[in-house]
Formats: C-alpha cells, sequence, structure tokens
C-alpha cells in the first residue's frame, strides 16, 4: 500500500468505533428507528445504543436472516456454502435494540411515523434509512422481475445465488457464461468482476471448456491492471483459450435487450447478438424503494445528504445511509460502516443539542480475490472538506501490477481476515 501501511489502516478502521463519547441521561425517551438491516442500519441502530442506552432503538427488517453480498461470490466458485454468509439478528437483543420483522412501505415525515405493511405505524423522533439499492428494471429490453428466476441478478444474496450456482452446476462443459455490468452508480462497481473471475475458477476446475463473457456498460474496470494480471496468470487472459473474455462499452459491451426464450442478448449500438447457456443480468441502479416512494430521492435516482451528518437534504429528521446516498465514497460494506457510525454520532448530538460535528474523516476498504491464492484491494481514507466528502489525496493503497505474487497471496489470508471482523462486528 502507498502512504499508509495495512496495519495502520486496519487498526485505524476494522471494528473500531470512529469516536468515543460518553452515555448521559436525557430527562425524556427519544425515539430512533432503523429501516434496513444491512451493513448500515445494524450498525447504526448499535453505536446509538452504545452512545446512549436511553434512546430507544428500533430496527424494521423484512427477512429474519441476512446473506452478505460480500463472499457471495465464493459461493459461485464452491470457496463458501450459501448457509457461511447466512447471519442472524440475535445480537441486538444485548444492545436492548428492538427488531421488526416486517415492510417499511411509508413514511410520514410530518406525523413522524413509520407505516409497515399490514397497517401498523411507528413513531420516530429521528429516522434512518438504510435501504440499500433497487433496479431499474425498465432499463434493460426484456428483463424485469418476472424472469429473474430464469436468468437471476444475484446482486441481492440469498436465493439468487443459489439459482446461479446450480445453473452453473448443470451447464455443460463447452458453454458461454454470460455477465452483464451495470452503468455507474452501483454497489460495489468491482464485485462483478471478482464474480467473473471466480466463476472462471470454478469452470477452470470443472468445466475448462467453457468461458465467461463479460458484457460491460463502462469502459474501464476498477483496479483494472490488477484483475489482468490475475486473469493472464490464472486464466490465460489474452489468448485463444481464454477463460474469460471482456467487452468494455466502447467495443459494444453494454446490454441493451434479453431474449429470456432463447437466452440471448443484444449489446452495442451495433445490436450484436450473443448466446449463452448462463445469463446473469446485473441491472441498472437507484437507492432502494422505499426511498424513492418516501421522496428521499432527486433527479439521479439517489438520496442527496448533508454529508457531515447524513441527513436527508429533502426531508428534515431522516437519515440516509449506505448505498442509497449521494457522496463520492465508493457504494461499499465499508463505507456503509463508517458512514453509519458518523450519523449515529450525529443522532446522539442532536439530541443533546449539540449541532457541531467534531469527525470529520471517513475510511473505505475492498477486498476482491481472483481465484486460487490471488487477492487485491484497495483502500481510502475520506475527509470532510466544508460540505462536501472528498478523498484525501495520497491516502489511498493498492497493490498495484509490479506487486509479488506473494503479496496476492497475503491479500486472500486479509480479505477472509477483514470477512470475519465486519461480520463479527455486525452480528
Amino acid at each position: 500500500m502507498s502512504n499508509i501501511s495495512r496495519r495502520s489502516f486496519l487498526c485505524m478502521t476494522t471494528g473500531a468505533t470512529l469516536v468515543a463519547y460518553a452515555p448521559v441521561i436525557m430527562a425524556q425517551t427519544k425515539k430512533v428507528v432503523i429501516i434496513g438491516g444491512g451493513v448500515g442500519g445494524l450498525i447504526a441502530a448499535k453505536e446509538i445504543r452504545k452512545a446512549d442506552s436511553t434512546i430507544e432503538v428500533t430496527l424494521i427488517e423484512r427477512n429474519k436472516y441476512y446473506h452478505t453480498g460480500f463472499m457471495s461470490n465464493e459461493v459461485l466458485s464452491g470457496e463458501r456454502t450459501i448457509d457461511a454468509i447466512k447471519f442472524n439478528y440475535d445480537s441486538l437483543h444485548k444492545y436492548g435494540i428492538k427488531i421488526v420483522y416486517n415492510r417499511a412501505i411509508g413514511i410520514d415525515p410530518t406525523e413522524k411515523r413509520v407505516s409497515l405493511q399490514g397497517g401498523e405505524k411507528i413513531a420516530y423522533d429521528r429516522l434512518i434509512v438504510s435501504p440499500g439499492i433497487d433496479f431499474q428494471w425498465d432499463a434493460i429490453e426484456g428483463y424485469d422481475e418476472t424472469v429473474i428466476d430464469k436468468i437471476p441478478h444475484a446482486w441481492k444474496a440469498g436465493s439468487q445465488t443459489i439459482i446461479l450456482r446450480k445453473q452453473l452446476e448443470a451447464m455443460k462443459d463447452g458453454g458461454t457464461v454470460i455477465i452483464s455490468v451495470p452503468r455507474q452508480p452501483s454497489s460495489c462497481p468491482i464485485a462483478p468482476y471478482e464474480r467473473a473471475s471466480l466463476i472462471a475458477l470454478y469452470l477452470k476446475q470443472y468445466k475448462s471448456k467453457s468461458k465467461v463473457l463479460i458484457l460491460d456498460a463502462k469502459s474501464a474496470i476498477p483496479q483494472q491492471e490488477s484483475f489482468i494480471q490475475g486473469w493472464e496468470k490464472l486464466y490465460g487472459f489474452g489468448t485463444d483459450n481464454s477463460l474469460i473474455e471482456w467487452i468494455p462499452a466502447h467495443d459494444g459491451g453494454t446490454v441493451m435487450s434479453v431474449d429470456v426464450d432463447h437466452k440471448t442478448v443484444i449489446a452495442g449500438e451495433f445490436e450484436d447478438e450473443y448466446t449463452a447457456e448462463v445469463i446473469n443480468i446485473i441491472p441498472p441502479q437507484i437507492a432502494g424503494r422505499i426511498a424513492k416512494e418516501s421522496g428521499l430521492v432527486d433527479e439521479s435516482g439517489w438520496c442527496p445528504v448533508n454529508q457531515k451528518t447524513f441527513e436527508s437534504r429533502l426531508q428534515k429528521d431522516i437519515y440516509v445511509i449506505g448505498d442509497a446516498c449521494i457522496t463520492k465514497m465508493p457504494k461499499s460494506a465499508y463505507s456503509a460502516n463508517t458512514q453509519a457510525k458518523i450519523c449515529a454520532k450525529a443522532i446522539v448530538l442532536a439530541f443533546r443539542g449539540i449541532n457541531e460535528m467534531p469527525v470529520k474523516s471517513h475510511f473505505n476498504t475492498c477486498y476482491s480475490i481472483v481465484g486460487k491464492d490471488f487477492g487485491i484491494s484497495s483502500a481510502a481514507v475520506y475527509r470532510l472538506e466544508g460540505d462536501t466528502i472528498q478523498a484525501v489525496k495520497d491516502a489511498d493503497g493498492i497493490y498495484h501490477h509490479a506487486e509479488s505474487f506473494e503479496d496476492r497471496k497475503r491479500e486472500v489470508v486479509s480479505a477472509r481476515r477483514w470477512y470475519k471482523n465486519i461480520t463479527q462486528e455486525l452480528f
């Protein structure tokens, strides 16, 4: 890593609360409701209760189990089972957090109430919305929610991951797997390339006459040099026998339509046709549905926030964190983690009548496993400059092309250690 060491970065970030502050007793119980039991929602709930146990925190989550999107690609390669990325919410009870297993269908910012499916309403003083992403179902002709059991997106881990894994297992040797990569912004922009890599790992082991075709709505890959280094070493990239082929947007890689029955896709301005035995469409994305339905998004489809506190710029006393909000940070699990801690601090201080935010730094780190003993990562520090979160120049950490393969092997170990640490913090 350049400028900051990996050890220093992980000591600053992994499993650490960004700021310390002592709880106080408030005269009147305040209520915080959180929509969404992903990384952002879970961390925010715990941080608020740790900071002030007199604040009543209620988490609304429709599912009783959470499957991590991060590391879910290892289920496709067979390196993990689906149960290895499955977690429950039992740990919330020891923090005194109430959990409601239901779907939030509406927010009344005037009455300060969240409506649930079935008619119940929950009152709040402050509301945190951490809804993740939703898909733009009308962006690709022929692809919508009705066909995802045949052509999975597998972008929300769980049942979709299982469908895609079973399709790979059923595919005959010599078949093609198509992965479509959406335009930006999207959650975890590096993950489609990790997915292609780990599917190629599976094919190399069991179906070596097959290949992965990446049809990309972008013209560049995050950490492109590192991915290509791994693909060349592990999968023969650039040769006639390569297990991976990549067609970027400028070469006609943008998927325009899908024919489910004939398992074909049309891509690029010249409408090139591609047929595959397995098709994985990752659609373009917007903020989660509840954010749109509650007036928290702007014309971009994402949620503008006060980047000091993550309070919505469109609705008072409502905060948006994680993939749904607009910042220059990547839409990643670790970004959601650090944003949740800042947001929790802001809410606790707001209840005390304090509007100044002493915390101005944010962190992000992302890992990708390319294959056996080959991992890559990136890390960055962000700082609040005025009203905007900006990346700190020369405070990044990326392993580049010249790094040794021993370093790549260590990256895999670091990735799995990071996964263990963050899931322990969450669950």
